[in-house]
């Protein structure tokens, strides 16, 4: 069985204007795509069975080749970019997730300020993350290329991550060139607080 790439689970101008139409169908029937074939053909090649869950193989990606590391960490990410999205968002968390925030980073918009900084501060392609820590904490990282904190090479932040900011040129340079802050701005008006809960309590279930 080999690994499939899901439709996107929106149409393509549903971000508008803040992400556009064009960049959402290159960014998933292409680069998406391209990850997927890829990560199918790395797995063939090293006799690896396809069967096996890919957070399994993203958590023990130290055993892979670099193609799998890339192929495997692109697919993931992307998974979860795609699922926090929305043209019509929850524009707040609430709940526990909420509290949870305000104490690790004081308020919300601190958080965002934060998470803007790591994009910022990327050099080159790369992500920037929130993620559930092994002893249930919130945390915030960077990563470069398609890695992630699920990945076991990240020794110092590692975790579930629940939400994730693409910063690859290919994610907004349409639109926004090289005002890469402009994008992460937009990002916030479209993410989806109501799919990071979820991957929140998701996380925390995984870890008890």
């Amino acid at each position: 069985m080999k690994y499939t790439l899901a439709p996107l689970p929106y149409k393509f101008d549903a971000l508008e204007p803040h992400i556009d139409a064009k960049t959402m169908e290159i960014h998933h029937d292409r680069h998406h795509q391209a990850y997927v074939d890829n990560l199918n053909k790395a797995l063939e090649s090293s006799g690896i069975s396809q069967e096996l869950e890919l957070e399994d193989i993203i958590k023990n990606i130290s055993k892979y080749s670099a193609a799998v590391r890339n192929n495997g960490g692109g697919h993931y990410n992307h998974s979860l970019f795609w699922e926090i999205l929305s043209g019509s968002p929850k524009v707040e968390p609430e709940g526990k997730l909420k509290e949870e925030i305000i104490k690790s980073f004081g308020s919300i918009d601190q958080l965002k300020a934060d998470i803007k900084n790591l994009a910022l501060g990327q050099f080159g392609s790369g992500w920037a993350w929130l993620l559930v820590k092994h002893n249930g904490a919130l945390a915030i990282s960077s990563t470069p290329n398609q890695d992630n904190p699920l990945m076991d090479i990240n020794i110092t932040t590692q975790g579930y991550p629940i939400l994730g900011v693409d910063v690859w040129e290919h994610a907004y340079y349409l639109n926004y060139q090289n005002k890469r802050a402009d994008y992460v701005d937009a990002f916030w008006k479209v993410l989806d607080w109501e799919a990071v809960e979820k991957n929140y309590e998701s996380a925390l279930s995984k870890i008890k």
